[in-house]
């Protein structure tokens, strides 16, 4: 089987590779992650000037084709970079979600945003007892005439303090868990009884936790028929997983990268540590783990890309996550190790990657939680 890329593929890696290379030094990404909003709007408006807002739709919904390989690729490059602008969140996960769920009008106007650069997303569909499972779900979506009365709380809202609009989940009929009288709703951040509380996570990004009191919207501002949302938010976060998957993977290999690097000039006893047999033995298993996490990577965007069916998609996504958490424990471990104490300080883009990659670990469902639906499917 050929895994490498097409010529599309590489002209898109050059693109991201370039644009890291000329504007997004280390420095430069501590100063936009220590700004006000947490990444750059002018970086943002490039991105949709280079179409890579446009990479996770397809050619129908005005986007580059929607492969999942794609996306792969260039969200690869976005982890070797520590990218911090909310293209999960907005353009993968918030965009997904409308592509799935939105028909007519108000598809055409949320995606046309986001691939223009103009709208800013916040997916709330995280609960505090949730734990990773998009059926949990107790906010409630009350009918009133033509309205719809939200009530609930929502975490680990990623993007939320910059959002322009945020797509909540919220249980119109059934139990909390029942698979079945689940909506996404589109709510203006800004409305009466949206309350947001912002804060920063591990890695330094931005999110939130919303708080919806007697929140009403217009029933035209749910996405797609009511009660009938878990498929598209599965697909959506499936999708989402393998983005995530693949930043990882391109993190770990500048974590593997500049390890090795480290080796080669950091002398022990008047020698270089790389000459040590030990040491190179554990660089090897690191090696060995970023192969092997960017190989079931792979895998899941080819399997989100074929014809297989939803299990075989949600196997191969799981998969993926669950060795990628593997490799995060692994690799992030050992750089941390191998550089020793300077690695714990904030001078040095080590422990920035290592932040990220733990945050990118937990991220919809942690490897261990992954592994559990694996061997459930």
């Amino acid at each position: 089987m050929d895994f490498s890329y097409t010529e599309v593929q590489q002209m898109l890696q050059d693109s991201v590779q370039k644009f890291v290379q000329k504007s997004y030094d280390f420095d430069t990404r501590n100063k936009i992650i220590g700004s006000e909003t947490g990444y750059s709007a002018d970086n943002w408006q490039l991105f949709a000037e280079l179409g890579w807002l446009a990479v996770p739709f397809s050619e129908e919904d005005g986007g580059l084709g929607g492969s999942a390989v794609d996306l792969m690729v260039i969200m690869e490059e976005f982890g070797k970079a520590n990218l911090v602008e909310p293209y999960t969140a907005t353009a993968v996960l918030g965009g997904s979600l409308v592509a799935n769920l939105a028909t007519g009008e108000q598809k055409e106007t949320l995606l046309e945003g986001v691939i223009g650069g103009e709208l800013q997303i916040a997916p709330a569909l995280a609960e505090p007892n949730g734990r990773y499972n998009p059926a949990s779900v107790s906010t409630t979506a009350t009918a009133d005439g033509d309205q719809i009365i939200l009530n609930g709380t929502k975490i680990a809202v990623e993007n939320g303090p910059n959002a322009d609009t945020l797509l909540v989940s919220a249980r119109e009929s059934g139990e909390i868990r029942d698979v079945e009288g689940i909506s996404v709703f589109a709510v203006e951040a800004g409305s009466p009884g949206v309350k947001i509380r912002k804060y920063r996570t591990v890695d330094g990004k931005q999110a939130a936790e919303v708080t919806l009191d007697h929140v009403s919207v217009a029933a035209s501002n749910r996405l797609g028929d009511a009660g009938a949302a878990l498929p598209g938010i599965e697909s959506a976060l499936n999708r989402s997983i393998v983005a995530v998957s693949a930043e990882a993977v391109g993190s770990l290999e500048v974590l593997l990268q500049k390890t090795v690097e480290y080796s080669k000039t950091r002398k022990q006893f008047g020698t270089a540590i790389g000459t040590f047999q030990a040491l190179q033995h554990r660089m090897a298993d690191m090696f060995i783990q970023c192969q092997l996490a960017r190989s079931t990577v792979i895998m899941a965007a080819m399997s989100l890309d074929s014809d297989d069916s939803s299990d075989e998609k949600a196997k191969a996504v799981a998969a993926a996550k669950s060795r990628v958490g593997k490799a995060i424990k692994s690799v992030g471990q050992e750089a941390i190790q191998i550089h020793g104490g300077i690695a714990m300080t904030e001078e040095l883009d080590v422990g920035h990657l290592f932040k990220r990659v733990t945050a990118l670990d937990l991220a919809y469902g942690d490897g261990d939680y992954h592994t559990q639906r694996f061997a459930a499917l």
